[in-house]
C-alpha cells in the first residue's frame, strides 16, 4: 500500500494536492443531523441543557503498561510532574519544528494505563512513536466510525455522552439519585446512572459544569435513555450533529489545523508510515482564500492556538529545542472574528439574482468546506491572521469565526475577510464556482461567548476577560 512519502513525491506541490482533494465533506457520523432544529439545540445548551453524543466522530487509542506516561511525556509540550490517576489535560504534541500535530483529551484511567481521544492526526502521532521508539506498552485503537456507513451495522468500543448547560448539575444529580461528587475541573469520578456506575470527567462546553461519561458501546442506548428521560423536566435537548460542531464558536476552541507532517526530513520515517489514503494525504483537505505554494505556511505553533500555557521545559519532548527558541517572542493569537451581517446578507443574495456570478455559499450553521480552513484576513492590503473555523450562533445571532491574527491586532479592530477562493475556486467537491468577496470582521475575544470567558476558570480554553 502506498505511503504517504510516496504520494508527496508523486505530487508536483503539496497544497495544490490538499487543496484540490476529492474527498468530499468532513461528516460527523451517525449521530442524527437535528434532534428538534440546530437552533433550538443551540439555544439549549446556552438556556436549559443538552446531551452531545461524541460515540462516533473522534478515534481513540488505549495505552496500557509501565512506559504509557513515558511516551506521552515524551511527545507532549504539557508537563507530566502531576498527572495522576483519574484527571485528565488537553493533550498537544508537536513536530520537530515546534509546529502542532493535533490535540485530544488524555485520560489517567488507571496506574500505566491511558486513553486518548479526539481527532486522527494525533492519534497516528502517538501510535507511531508507541510502535517504533521502544517503549514498553501495548495498544488497542477504536477509530471513529464510518462516515458512510450505508447500511453496515457500526459498533465502538465504548460511548462517550456530555452532559452541558445551565441545568446539567441538576439533571445529573437526579439521575445520580443524590449529589454529584465535588470533583475539580478535568477530574475524573464515577456516578450512577440507570442501576450502572458510570465513569465521568467534570467538563464544561458551555460554560456552565457539566459531565462527560463512558463506557461500553453495548450501554450505549441505555445511559442515554436514562439521562434524557431525566433531563426533560429540565429542558434538555438532544444535540444532533449539526449543532454539536458550532459549539465550539461559542467555546473558543480551534479544532483543525494542518498537522505539521508534510517537511522537514526528521519527519521522514513517519510520513513512510502513514498511508497515502489517510487524513493526511488523500484523506484530507485545504480550503479557504489563503494560498501559499509552500506548506510550512500552514503551519502553526502552541503559541498561536492559544496553548502558551501548556508548554513546560521540564521535561525533553519532541519539539522542545524549537519551541524554546521562540518561547519569548512575540506571538500570533487567538481571536474570535464576528462578521459584519450587512457583508453576510451580501453572500445570500448573490444566489437569488439570476445572470450575475454567486460569491462562495457559506452554509447553516457550519460554513466550513474542508478539513483545514485558512481564509486570509486583512489590514488594509496586508495579511494580518487566518480564520480558520467559522459557523452561525444562534445565541450570537452572529456568523463568527475562530482564528489568528498578528501580536499588534487588538480586541475591537476591524478588519477584512477575504471570503472564497481564488480564480473561480478549487476542484474540491464542496466548492462551487464563485467569485471572492470581502467580509468585514470584528476582532473579539476567544471564547466569545460571556458565560465560557467568566466561567471557565482554569479550563483549557483560553480565558480571556470581557470586553
Amino acid at each position: 500500500m502506498k505511503n504517504l512519502e510516496q504520494l508527496l513525491r508523486e505530487t508536483d506541490n503539496t497544497v495544490d494536492m490538499l487543496r484540490n482533494s476529492q474527498i468530499g465533506a468532513y461528516i460527523y457520523p451517525v449521530v442524527p443531523n437535528e434532534f428538534t432544529s440546530w437552533r433550538d439545540e443551540q439555544w439549549a445548551w446556552r438556556n436549559t441543557a443538552v446531551l452531545f453524543d461524541q460515540t462516533h466522530h473522534m478515534a481513540e487509542l488505549m495505552i496500557d503498561g509501565p512506559d504509557a506516561l513515558k511516551l506521552v511525556s515524551h511527545l507532549g509540550i504539557n508537563s507530566f510532574a502531576n498527572f495522576p490517576v483519574n484527571r485528565a489535560k488537553q493533550f498537544v504534541p508537536t513536530s520537530y519544528s515546534g509546529h502542532v500535530i493535533g490535540d485530544v483529551i488524555l485520560f489517567h484511567l488507571a496506574q500505566n494505563q491511558l486513553l486518548i481521544v479526539g481527532r486522527v492526526p494525533t492519534i497516528n502521532w502517538v501510535e507511531f512513536h508507541g510502535k517504533t521508539g521502544g517503549y514498553n506498552v501495548q495498544m488497542e485503537r477504536d477509530d471513529r466510525s464510518p462516515a458512510r456507513p450505508g447500511p453496515k451495522a457500526v459498533f465502538r468500543k465504548r460511548y462517550r455522552y456530555q452532559v452541558q448547560g445551565p441545568n446539567a448539575w441538576k439533571i445529573l444529580e437526579k439521575v445520580n439519585g443524590g449529589p454529584i461528587p465535588d470533583v475539580k475541573f478535568f477530574t475524573m469520578d464515577a456516578i450512577n446512572i440507570g442501576g450502572r456506575k458510570v465513569r465521568c470527567l467534570r467538563h464544561g462546553m458551555s460554560g456552565a459544569p457539566g459531565l462527560e461519561v463512558w463506557g461500553p458501546y453495548e450501554e450505549a442506548e441505555e445511559i442515554r435513555d436514562a439521562i434524557f428521560e431525566a433531563g426533560k423536566e429540565f429542558g434538555m435537548r438532544l444535540c444532533g450533529s449539526r449543532a454539536y460542531a458550532t459549539n465550539t464558536l461559542e467555546s473558543g476552541w480551534i479544532p483543525s489545523p494542518l498537522p505539521a507532517v508534510y517537511t522537514d526530513e526528521r519527519m521522514k520515517p513517519y510520513r513512510e508510515y502513514l498511508p497515502a489514503v489517510g487524513y493526511e494525504g488523500l484523506g484530507g483537505s485545504i480550503g479557504g482564500s489563503f494560498l501559499s505554494k509552500d506548506i510550512e505556511d500552514y503551519y502553526l505553533t502552541p503559541y498561536e492556538l492559544g496553548y502558551g500555557p501548556f508548554v513546560k521545559f521540564d521535561h525533553d519532548f519532541v519539539g522542545r529545542e524549537a519551541l524554546e527558541k521562540i518561547a519569548g517572542e512575540p506571538h500570533r493569537k487567538k481571536v474570535t472574528f464576528a462578521w459584519n451581517a450587512d457583508d453576510v446578507a451580501k453572500v445570500f443574495r448573490s444566489f437569488f439574482e439570476p445572470g450575475i456570478e454567486n460569491y462562495k455559499y457559506i452554509d447553516v450553521p457550519n460554513a466550513n468546506y474542508a478539513s483545514a480552513n485558512y481564509d486570509m484576513v486583512l489590514n488594509g492590503s496586508k495579511t494580518v491572521g487566518f480564520s480558520m473555523f467559522a459557523g452561525y450562533s444562534y445565541n450570537e445571532r452572529s456568523y463568527l469565526s475562530l482564528g489568528i491574527v498578528d501580536p499588534d491586532i487588538q480586541i475591537g479592530d476591524v478588519l477584512t475577510l477575504i471570503w472564497g477562493e481564488e480564480n473561480g475556486g478549487t476542484k474540491k467537491t464542496t466548492v462551487e464556482p464563485h467569485k471572492q468577496t470581502e467580509i468585514r470582521v470584528k476582532v473579539s475575544p476567544a471564547p466569545y461567548s460571556r458565560e465560557v470567558r467568566e466561567n471557565y476558570a482554569d479550563s483549557w480554553r483560553t480565558r480571556q476577560p470581557a470586553e
